[in-house]
C-alpha cells in the first residue's frame, strides 16, 4: 500500500520528489533532499530489508577457467586465482580439492601455492575437427566434450537407442565410471588420458561384426602412428601394448537389431600421462614414456582416432575382417607365444597361432588347433 514519508533530517539519501519508485530504485539512490516526501509502493519493511539486507550469494569457478589458470612452470597463490576469478580464497580451496579428488595432477605448496604437476591440454571440439581429413566432416554427426561423466560409452549407448547420428563421438575429461572388458574399471583420472566412444551404424545384423574390435585397434595403431607413436602392438582381442605393458583399451558394445540394422558403440581409453603410482592391477605404459615426455597432444590423437576409425569401419562394413588379416599379423603380439586361455569350461594351455578370418584367436593345444571367439588370454611365463 502506498505511504508517504517525511525526510525532517538529512541524510545521504535522494530520490526525486513525489515520484514512485521501486524499493530497488530506492537503495541504489544515495542521497535524499531533506524536507521533501515521496512515494513507494512497498511497505516500509521491505523498503529498509532491500536497503540494509545482505544476501548471501553462490558463486561458482568454472573449472576449466582455474585449470588454464594454474602452470606446471610457476606456482600461484590462492589470493592471485581469487582475484583473477572473482571469489574467494575459500571457494578456490574448495574448487582445487574437487579437482584432485578426481585426479587433477595439482601440487600445493605452504606458502607458495598452487601449480600442476604437469601441463594439461583442455579438450576442444574446434581442435578436435581440425585434426580430421577435411572429407570426414561433412559425415560427422557431432562431437560432444564432457567435463565429467559416468561412461562415455554407457553414455553413447544410451544417445545412440535414442536416434543418435551415425558417427557421432563423445570424449570426457574425466569418467567416474569407466568400464573394461568384462565388466573391469578403466582408471580415468581428470587431463591425463583420453576417454573416447564413437557410434558406428551399420545395415547389417550384429554377426556381422565379428573382427570389430580388433579393427578398432588396428584404427588406434594407426591413428597413434600418425602422432608419431612407435613400437606398439595388439593383444587380441582388445589391447594395445607397448613393451608387454598395457597402453590402451577397447570395448566393443553392440545394440539394435540382432538381423539388422544395429550400431556399434566402440569405446577407446588410451594412457597419456599417469602417474607411477597409479593403482592399476597390471603393468601399465603411457604416451609420454614412450615419447620421452613430449606426449602428442590430446586433440590430435582424438582427431586421427575419428578419421582412422571411419575409414576402418567402411573397409570393415564392406569387405569384413577379411581386408585386415594381414595387417592384423604384422601387429599380433601373442604369435607363437605360449598362452593360457580362460573360458567359461576352464583354462587351457597351448600356442597363440593368430586369427582365423572371423578375428577368432587361433590357439594350438598340442596337435589340435582350436578357435576362440571370445576368452581371456594370459601369456604363460615358464
Amino acid at each position: 500500500m502506498p505511504f508517504r514519508y517525511d525526510v525532517a533530517h538529512p541524510t545521504n539519501w535522494t530520490v526525486i520528489p513525489g515520484k514512485k519508485v521501486s524499493a530497488d530504485t530506492f537503495a541504489r539512490q544515495r542521497t535524499l533532499r531533506p524536507s521533501k516526501t515521496f512515494h513507494c509502493k512497498v511497505g516500509l519493511s521491505r523498503l529498509f530489508r532491500s536497503i540494509f539486507s545482505t544476501r548471501k550469494v553462490t558463486v561458482t569457478i568454472d573449472p576449466y577457467a582455474l585449470l588454464r589458470s594454474l602452470s606446471a612452470e610457476k606456482s600461484v597463490s590462492g589470493s592471485e586465482l581469487a582475484k583473477k576469478l572473482g571469489v574467494t580464497r575459500a571457494a578456490i580451496w574448495k574448487q582445487i580439492e574437487s579437482l584432485r579428488a578426481v585426479g587433477a595432477p595439482i601440487q600445493a605448496s605452504a606458502g607458495a601455492g598452487y601449480r600442476l604437476a604437469w601441463p594439461i591440454e583442455p579438450l576442444d571440439e574446434s581442435a578436435i575437427r581440425g585434426e580430421l581429413d577435411v572429407a570426414m566432416l561433412p559425415r560427422l554427426a557431432g562431437v560432444r566434450v564432457m567435463w565429467q561423466i559416468d561412461s562415455t560409452n554407457t553414455a553413447l549407448l544410451n544417445a545412440a537407442a535414442n536416434g543418435a547420428g551415425d558417427i557421432s563421438v563423445l570424449v570426457a575429461e574425466a569418467q567416474t565410471d569407466g568400464r573394461g572388458r568384462r565388466g573391469r574399471q578403466w582408471q580415468s583420472p581428470l587431463g591425463g588420458n583420453v576417454y573416447f566412444s564413437l557410434l558406428r551404424r551399420f545395415d547389417g545384423g550384429m554377426g556381422s561384426l565379428a573382427g570389430l574390435s580388433i579393427v578398432a585397434g588396428i584404427a588406434a595403431v594407426r591413428a597413434l602412428r600418425e602422432c608419431g607413436v612407435r613400437d606398439i602392438g595388439l593383444k587380441w582381442p582388445n589391447d594395445i601394448l607397448a613393451g608387454g605393458k598395457k597402453l590402451a583399451g577397447i570395448l566393443v558394445e553392440l545394440g539394435g537389431e540382432f538381423l539388422g540394422p544395429c550400431f556399434a558403440v566402440i569405446g577407446i581409453g588410451i594412457n597419456v600421462r599417469l602417474p607411477r603410482d597409479a593403482e592399476i592391477d597390471q603393468p601399465f605404459a603411457d604416451l609420454s614414456t614412450l615419447c620421452a615426455g613430449n606426449a602428442p597432444a590430446r586433440n590430435r590423437i582424438i582427431g586421427r582416432l575419428i578419421s582412422q576409425l571411419v575409414v576402418s569401419t567402411d573397409t570393415f562394413a564392406a569387405t569384413g575382417f577379411a581386408a585386415f588379416e594381414k595387417e592384423y599379423a604384422t601387429l599380433d603380439v601373442l604369435a607363437h607365444v605360449p598362452v593360457q586361455v580362460h573360458t567359461p569350461s576352464g583354462a587351457q594351455e597351448g600356442i597363440a597361432d593368430g586369427v582365423d578370418g572371423r578375428g577368432a584367436l587361433r590357439v594350438r593345444h598340442g596337435n589340435r588347433v582350436a578357435t576362440y571367439d571370445s576368452a581371456e588370454v594370459t601369456v604363460r611365463h615358464s
